[in-house]
Parts: structure tokens; C-alpha cells; sequence
């Protein structure tokens, strides 16, 4: 049994749904969390999700994977990591293994950090390419330079809050939190995408 089986087996989509923060009602409903969704309607089966609203569906890899931005092989690590999987262990074995031990508080802002980041991550990839000098003679873009100097840096950090020891990922969270690194880049990011949209209503008028 590879990897990605092992996961599947071990961890239910709703199991998931909640760990990583997603309140679920019910009728295994929740709010999808992969468009704006006022009221709950995405459905949370055993083995996959599915979205009445937006159509997205997949098994649980595909949910972390979307939410986190993350590979299938980054998002199946992710899940073995975050539930205490040993992918040489039977399921059965693996069934009686409970999500390791983290308190609810460090939880949320653990994963609010990660999303954070990925949306950050998301938005100099697209700099990178978007402003990307198109001759040696063009000055550099602000948000090219950025994302040349950010990315390496962003990617090392997703890592340690991802897949590093409890007691890295613990110091991790403290001082993105304390400095406010988390919060700055939060308010940057919706007041970039107000920018984004403000415009866009702007080109519809004209």
C-alpha cells in the first residue's frame, strides 16, 4: 500500500475538514472553502467532498491539497504527518491512532499561518512571471524584485509549519504571530485584492 492509499484509508474527508478548521454541521455539510460560500454546500462523504455551488470535488488528498495550495504528494505528507500515519503500519493499526496532540489554540493559528503564507506564496509567483523584466534594458519591477527575494524564504518557512518537529513548528508560529508578520501580510493581502477588484469594476463601467 503506497503512501497516498494509506492516507486515504486512515483519514476521512471529514476528519480533515474539521482538523484544519472547517466547522461541519450536521448534515456533514460546511461552508466551501474554495469560493466565497455564505451558507454550507459543500458535502462531506467518507471518501470525497463534493461542492453544490462551485463543483469542486476529489478525495481527501485533493481537499488538503487545495486548501494549502500544496502538491498531491505534498498534501498526502501533510496528512500522514499531521494525524500520526506510519505508512508501514495497517490501516487497522493506524485506525486506533489518534490525531496528534495539539492544542485547539496553537491549532488555528498554526493553520491560519499556513494559509496566510500560501496566499502570499500564491500572489509572488504570479509577480514573478506577471512583472518579469522583458528585456536587460527594462527597469525591475518593485513586485518582480519582491518575489525574487521572498519566495525561497516563504517556501522555507511553509515548510517548517508544515512538516518540522512540534517544537520548531511552535517557535515558528510564535514569532510569526508576536511580530506581526501574519497580521501585516493579512491586511496587504485584502487590501491588494480590493485593489484588484476596484479596478476590475472600474474596466466594467468604461
Amino acid at each position: 500500500m503506497n503512501l497516498f492509499e494509506t492516507v486515504k484509508s486512515a483519514v476521512t474527508v471529514k476528519q480533515a475538514a474539521e482538523y484544519y478548521g472547517c466547522k461541519v454541521n450536521r448534515g456533514d455539510m460546511i461552508c466551501c472553502p474554495f469560493h466565497d460560500d455564505r451558507h454550507p454546500s459543500m458535502k462531506l462523504n467518507r471518501d470525497y467532498f463534493y461542492c453544490f455551488g462551485c463543483g469542486a470535488t476529489g478525495d481527501v488528498i485533493d481537499f488538503v491539497a487545495r486548501l494549502f495550495g500544496l502538491s498531491s504528494y505534498e498534501a498526502a505528507k501533510k496528512l500522514a504527518y499531521d494525524f500520526g500515519i506510519d505508512p508501514d503500519k495497517p490501516p487497522a493499526a493506524m485506525a486506533l491512532k489518534k490525531p496528534y496532540p495539539l492544542a485547539q489554540a496553537f491549532r488555528n493559528d498554526e493553520i491560519h499561518c499556513q494559509r496566510v503564507l500560501c496566499d502570499y506564496l500564491h500572489l509572488l509567483e504570479r509577480w514573478k512571471v506577471e512583472y518579469a523584466p522583458q528585456s536587460p534594458e527594462d527597469e525591475l519591477d518593485d513586485r518582480f524584485v519582491e518575489a525574487c527575494h521572498m519566495i525561497e524564504y516563504v517556501n522555507d518557512l511553509l515548510d517548517v509549519l508544515m512538516f518540522a518537529e512540534l517544537k520548531q513548528r511552535v517557535k515558528a508560529v510564535d514569532m510569526l504571530l508576536k511580530d506581526g508578520t501574519i497580521t501585516a501580510l493579512e491586511q496587504r493581502l485584502r487590501r491588494l485584492e480590493k485593489e484588484v477588484q476596484h479596478r476590475g469594476e472600474e474596466r466594467a463601467i468604461a
